[in-house]
């Protein structure tokens, strides 16, 4: 990682949530394509429709995006961190202005490229899956399949870590703790993300979305302090972060 300059970078992170509250939510022919998708997962002893909650908020069939969250550095006298999240319960919407927004990004710095945790395993492939359901074409800067290897420029500190072990998986909470970066999950975690999605009132929906963002804003920020790590340069301090809404 020595040659990344950290100002190409944007950082991502995506959160996701079933598109059903509930399994029973489903009409018969989605039931049985849930159940035909989760045969080979399913513990001993769970119900198929036990299992909806626990699982649907990371398939992109039964899935939607309710949070992206991006960050990106700033080289002044010191280096600076702009966060801004693109949220709510109109996937469509929040994919546009995401890919809106990048191709502003693109347009202005031919040497930047995507960053996060694990992104080339969930994140990335989650978007795309998501942008083709919503009948919404891929960018050329997404659509890493017509790409030759060289091309699909990734920094995904999942990856970094492995340094070519893929035998483990090792969470971005327990990543940032190793590197003694402060913790992104002081709040929620991911597991929690749907039932908040889904629970209350319209109103109560309404700051749990603001809730899902803030926690989503947290992981940009701690990954892109883990790769200040990686690079042995000094941690972004929080006054140095600002939150663009």
């Amino acid at each position: 990682m020595i040659h990344i300059q950290p100002e190409n970078l944007v950082i991502i992170d995506i959160e996701t949530a079933p598109e059903h509250a509930s399994f029973a939510e489903l009409n018969k022919d989605w039931q049985e394509l849930w159940q035909d998708k989760i045969v080979k997962q399913l513990p001993e002893g769970v119900a198929a429709e036990e299992f909806y909650p626990m699982r649907a908020g990371v398939m992109a069939e039964f899935a939607k995006v309710i949070c992206i969250s991006i960050a990106y550095f700033n080289k002044e006298s010191n280096m600076t961190m702009r966060v801004k999240s693109f949220y709510g319960h109109d996937e469509k919407k929040i994919l546009n202005e995401f890919t809106a927004t990048i191709s502003k990004v693109a347009g202005m710095n031919s040497k930047w490229c995507f960053a996060g945790h694990n992104i080339k395993e969930f994140d990335i492939p989650f978007i795309c899956r998501r942008l083709l359901i919503n009948q919404l074409k891929i960018p050329a800067y997404l659509d890493f399949q017509n790409m030759k290897p060289w091309e699909t420029n990734i920094v995904d500190t999942f990856q970094y870590w492995r340094f070519g072990d893929y035998k483990n998986y090792t969470s971005l909470k327990l990543l940032a703790a190793a590197m003694n970066v402060p913790s992104p999950k002081d709040d929620i975690d991911g597991s929690m993300v749907g039932e908040l999605y889904w629970s209350g009132t319209d109103a109560e929906r309404e700051l749990a979305l603001k809730r899902i963002a803030a926690y989503c804003q947290k992981d940009v920020i701690a990954t892109g302090n883990i790769i200040m790590r990686f690079k042995n340069m000094p941690l972004i301090e929080p006054e140095n972060i600002t939150i663009v809404e």
